[in-house]
């Protein structure tokens, strides 16, 4: 008997895998595996998502407007720029599926984050993955892949799961040396993170021309990962193009209630950055006295080099004995390494002294 077949680039990828959740013999472990902000959401969101549900027969609105009002006023953009959705993962997907398809080519770096290549190959682009210099994305290598058949480059800044960070000279390097015609995506998810007072998340890119786009997420600093609410700031053209291809109503009622309300909590997103570069100096001063190798990072997780593929995986079966989930990277290329999210206080006490634990055998 014949059956639907489905597009052959459809098996071209594997499922993308989040970070592990559950953990067999332990009601609640500890999971330090997908990013997530450690101070929860902010009180004024959650209280705007639970007043929203009286309004829950109402379909929302389909342009987003309030929240691209309140991203305007608090990040200092045209909120006709802006556009939300369901995460900044389908944002990216939207972009990468309306600007490259078959006999195109998406570049990205070879440690970056795997979404670029699931929507590329989906798309029936081919990807092309940049070398890395420690770890970091290598403008030069990128440049030096760029075809006439090139259409998109994806840039995470700082970048998941490495941490690195490129500068905002680098940056502006790599758009120069780009053809006018290939669209830069920069993927600035953990944006409110970074301390480098020269940083810029892809703004004056973005303003500086017809052929860049910067993504964010609530999901990281704003503590809202199960809201699912994302959003990108783009040209006006761009803007058009998503507009066309997203699904009538891109965000519900309850994340939009909640994006709004997160914004306009005093002092969040300083409270939660400075939280995050001490913990995460702790942490990263702990397992560094425990002897291990731990990358620095302008994100909220530590990236540790446990030398070899079969200590990495014995330091995560450590962890798990103890009841911690943090993510194996072996997926994207790097299977000596850990993933380790910075938590509260207390969390990242727990994760130091059982890697100090396995450290000293």
């Amino acid at each position: 008997m014949s059956a639907p077949e489905p597009r052959p680039e459809i098996f071209s990828v594997a499922s993308y895998v989040g970070g592990e959740s559950k953990l067999a013999g332990f009601e609640e472990p500890l999971k330090l595996s997908s990013n997530e902000g450690a101070l929860g959401a902010p009180p004024g969101a959650i209280a705007a998502m639970a007043g929203a549900a009286a309004k829950m027969h109402l379909y929302p609105d389909g342009g987003v407007a309030g929240l691209r009002a309140a991203l305007g006023q608090k990040f200092g953009l045209d909120p006709a720029r802006i556009v939300c959705g369901n995460g900044s993962g389908e944002i990216l997907i939207q972009l990468i599926q309306s600007y490259a398809g078959p006999g195109d080519e998406l570049i990205m770096s070879v440690h970056g984050f795997s979404i670029y290549e699931i929507s590329a190959k989906i798309s029936g682009c081919e990807v092309r993955k940049a070398a890395e210099k420690n770890l970091t994305t290598d403008v030069d290598a990128m440049l030096a892949l760029v075809t006439p058949a090139t259409k998109i480059v994806c840039v995470a800044n700082p970048n998941n799961p490495t941490g690195t960070l490129l500068s905002q000279s680098e940056m502006e390097r790599l758009r120069a040396g780009l053809p006018e015609d290939v669209l830069l995506i920069i993927d600035a998810a953990y944006a409110e993170y970074v301390e480098d007072p020269d940083y810029d998340p892809g703004v004056k890119l973005v303003d500086a021309g017809e052929n860049t786009v910067m993504t964010r997420t609530f999901s990281k600093i704003f503590g809202m990962g199960g809201a699912r609410l994302g959003w990108g700031y783009m040209p006006a053209a761009v803007a058009d193009v998503l507009h066309r291809v997203r699904p009538p109503f891109p965000v519900n009622g309850f994340a939009a209630a909640a994006g709004v309300a997160a914004l306009a909590e005093p002092g969040w997103i300083e409270r939660g950055r400075a939280h995050n570069a001490q913990a995460k100096r702790r942490l990263s001063e702990r397992l560094a006295q425990a002897g291990l190798d731990v990358l620095p990072s302008a994100a909220n997780f530590v990236l540790v080099n446990f030398v070899t593929a079969e200590r990495a995986i014995a330091a995560d079966g450590f962890l798990k004995s103890r009841g911690i989930i943090v993510r194996r990277v072996a997926s994207y290329g790097l299977p000596a390494f850990l993933r380790i999210t910075i938590g509260t206080d207390e969390e990242c006490g727990r994760v130091a002294e059982a890697l100090t634990d396995f450290a000293h055998g």
